[in-house]
């Protein structure tokens, strides 16, 4: 199965005239942060509007700006990463936060998932990855490295079959899939960009872990992973 990691380069391209995301930039080793700035400035669309070097800095600055996603390190002092990201989560539940950080412990990945974070990557990964995942995170599709992934679906699997291991939106969209709605269709339904949609499909392909749309629509039908009705 690929990862999110394996998107190709038409994905980055699908981003590209979109406007430009808002940051968020939280990184306790400051050489590393500047780096990190640095990289994400020469990419067209980014805009760090703020940076903090520990949680509570974060979380103050979530309600002091407008912003279109956190990338946020968990190895952080004071109020930990993974502390922070809850009490986002808590003022902040529709703001994306994108996880950036060293460790891959199964424990910190349930934890994350658990709390609502929308994507985890592994320090050193391609600029090129690093802002796709931004872009995917900030669009409502979520986004996981290879050892997150696994993770996810050793959770779905152990979950009942009437629990889903999908964002409410990925639910909607698998539904209409499930109708034999096109992706331009869905589009249109949510006053989305088809590229948009895509970006959630790859999301259920991989949470899922088949290999194309009607295989993702027998499998929620089989496993209950859908309502029946539209959300309201």
């Amino acid at each position: 199965m690929a990862s999110a990691c394996q998107l190709s380069r038409y994905s980055l391209c699908l981003f590209m005239n979109s406007p430009s995301l808002r940051i968020l930039l939280v990184e306790d080793d400051e050489l590393f942060r500047l780096g990190l700035q640095m990289k994400l400035q020469q990419e067209p669309g980014l805009e760090i509007i703020a940076e903090a070097g520990d949680g509570e800095a974060a979380i103050s600055l979530v309600s002091q700006h407008e912003l279109d996603v956190v990338l946020l390190d968990v190895g952080l002092p004071r109020i930990g990463g993974v502390e922070a990201c809850r009490q986002i989560k808590q003022k902040c539940p529709e703001l994306p936060i994108l996880v950036l950080t060293s460790r891959s412990d199964r424990a910190l990945i349930n934890q994350l998932i658990e709390i609502g974070v929308q994507g985890y990557c592994l320090k050193g990964v391609a600029a090129e990855t690093l802002v796709l995942a931004l872009r995917s995170v900030s669009a409502g599709a979520s986004w996981w490295d290879q050892t997150a992934t696994a993770e996810i679906q050793a959770l779905a699997h152990s979950k009942s079959s009437n629990e889903s291991p999908l964002t409410p939106r990925e639910q909607e969209i698998l539904r209409l899939i499930t109708a034999g709605k096109t992706t331009q269709e869905i589009a249109e339904t949510f006053y989305i960009a088809p590229g948009t949609v895509r970006v959630h499909i790859h999301a259920i392909l991989q949470k899922l872990d088949v290999r194309d749309r009607t295989q993702a629509a027998v499998l929620a039908l089989q496993k209950g992973l859908i309502s029946s009705k539209p959300r309201n």
